[in-house]
């Protein structure tokens, strides 16, 4: 059975277009907390991102959840991973982030963590929708919920990823530069490198609600790299609006991805006999990964794009680490989600015991030439269904034989379809790459 609202990573759109209106959030805490409340007493934690409309939001879903019986713990501000993580350590009923991730502030979204500190299964997610379209109700009064802030919540997840790493490693003499993206780190993340030693200098710290992710972050890491290069610092680290993807810069100015991010720890924790499982990367994940990780005796298992498949094949094979080239890196032996500051820490901790630069790091593994076009579309379309389409896979594929890949895919969080080729040949990629770009939009008509 699918789900009706709710897509790969909550339930995502632009701001006033249904679902991602004020009355419907009304409606989502109010279902939400009529599932939530029959798990016994307790509250549900609310967090957000920097967007203008998490104040709409927020108060909307304060509302809803009140109207169902179910006391609120406001967050403000906060990364997505760290409500995953105080719901988990404060025995919440669950945690709700209101975040659109690397989106521009005009979207925004509703996502969902249990009190493991987990995505919420797809039958808890389905009883939600139930009640969405169900009549509303409100208790009464006297069972009416309560909303209070947590005046501590940013303090206690700095401590925890400081505490992610062992009180050994000192990286006073390192240099780096934080991107915050304006988003739901700028308070925190500046904070944790600072106090483990580092010298910090912080861009992308100053939102205004509408300047989130715009032109920096994990999703654009130039201005970043720039930065590097012109403070001489020994790395980058770029996170996006809502803190759970990390991409970053190496002293050299060059971009380091996922994939390559992903590499680094996977070697380090198997150096240091702490790796179990394989690890799991996804439909996306570069060949040259995969080809790294088995030179070193290390399995690469690909899931559906979306951490929360990677995290179920994790679970399902007993692996620790895993994620996607985008930047979610998911260490199971640290925390429940992915976590762009806890992903950066375990790199600059490789640094520090191997005396490696990060440039030296990630040489071990050779990308791949990948080319990813973006083709919006309002349309829902099946592209393996499409002989127009799979006639034109069908060929690139051919003409690239076992040195490439091609991987077509419906966005889960956009309206568009990705078209991702890669190979040996960064010139034939390109090529490649364009052509079965043309052929599908003349397919559906793009």
């Amino acid at each position: 059975m699918t789900r009706k609202y709710f897509g790969t990573d909550g339930i995502r759109g632009k701001v006033g277009v249904p679902p991602i209106t004020a009355d419907f959030l009304l409606k989502l805490g109010w279902a939400a907390g009529k599932v939530f409340a029959n798990e016994g007493h307790g509250f549900v934690l609310v967090g957000k991102d920097t967007r203008i409309s998490g104040y709409m939001f927020e108060s909307a879903l304060e509302a809803g959840l009140s109207a169902a019986g179910v006391d609120t713990r406001l967050l403000g501000p906060m990364p997505t991973p760290g409500v995953a993580y105080l719901t988990r350590t404060l025995r919440a009923k669950a945690g709700i982030v209101i975040s659109a991730s690397h989106n521009p502030y005009y979207d925004n979204g509703v996502k969902f963590f249990s009190v493991q500190g987990t995505k919420l299964p797809d039958e808890v997610e389905r009883k939600i929708e139930k009640y969405i379209d169900s009549p509303m109700t409100t208790v009464e009064s006297s069972k009416l919920g309560k909303a209070k802030r947590l005046v501590d919540a940013s303090g206690r997840y700095i401590e925890f990823c400081k505490a992610s790493i062992p009180t050994r490693f000192d990286f006073s003499g390192m240099k780096i530069v934080i991107d915050c993206a304006h988003g739901a780190t700028y308070h925190i993340a500046p904070h944790v490198f600072t106090e483990v030693g580092a010298e910090v200098i912080v861009m992308g710290a100053e939102p205004n609600g509408l300047n989130i992710n715009n032109d920096c972050g994990a999703t654009k890491p130039e201005k970043l790299a720039a930065k590097v290069l012109a403070h001489q610092a020994d790395i980058g680290i770029a996170l996006d609006g809502d803190g759970d993807r990390l991409v970053m810069v190496d002293h050299k100015g060059e971009i380091v991805d996922g994939d390559e991010l992903i590499y680094i720890i996977a070697k380090s924790k198997l150096n240091a006999g702490q790796l179990s499982g394989p690890v799991v990367g996804t439909l996306m994940t570069n060949l040259g990964m995969e080809h790294g990780l088995k030179q070193l005796g290390i399995k690469l298992l690909r899931a559906k794009v979306g951490d929360r498949y990677v995290l179920e094949m994790l679970s399902e094979h007993n692996g620790i680490l895993g994620g996607e080239n985008s930047g979610h890196i998911i260490c199971l032996d640290k925390t429940t989600t992915g976590d762009g500051i806890i992903a950066a820490l375990q790199i600059m901790s490789e640094m520090h015991d191997s005396g490696r630069s990060l440039h030296e790091l990630k040489s071990g593994m050779q990308k791949y030439p990948q080319v990813l076009v973006n083709i919006k579309t309002t349309l829902t379309i099946n592209t393996d269904n499409n002989e127009d389409i799979q006639k034109s896979v069908r060929a690139v594929e051919k003409k690239l034989g076992d040195k490439g890949r091609v991987l077509l895919r419906a966005s889960g969080t956009e309206p568009l379809i990705r078209v991702m080729v890669e190979g040996e040949c960064a010139e034939l990629v390109n090529k490649f790459a364009e052509q079965l770009a043309e052929d599908v939009k003349k397919a559906i008509g793009a």
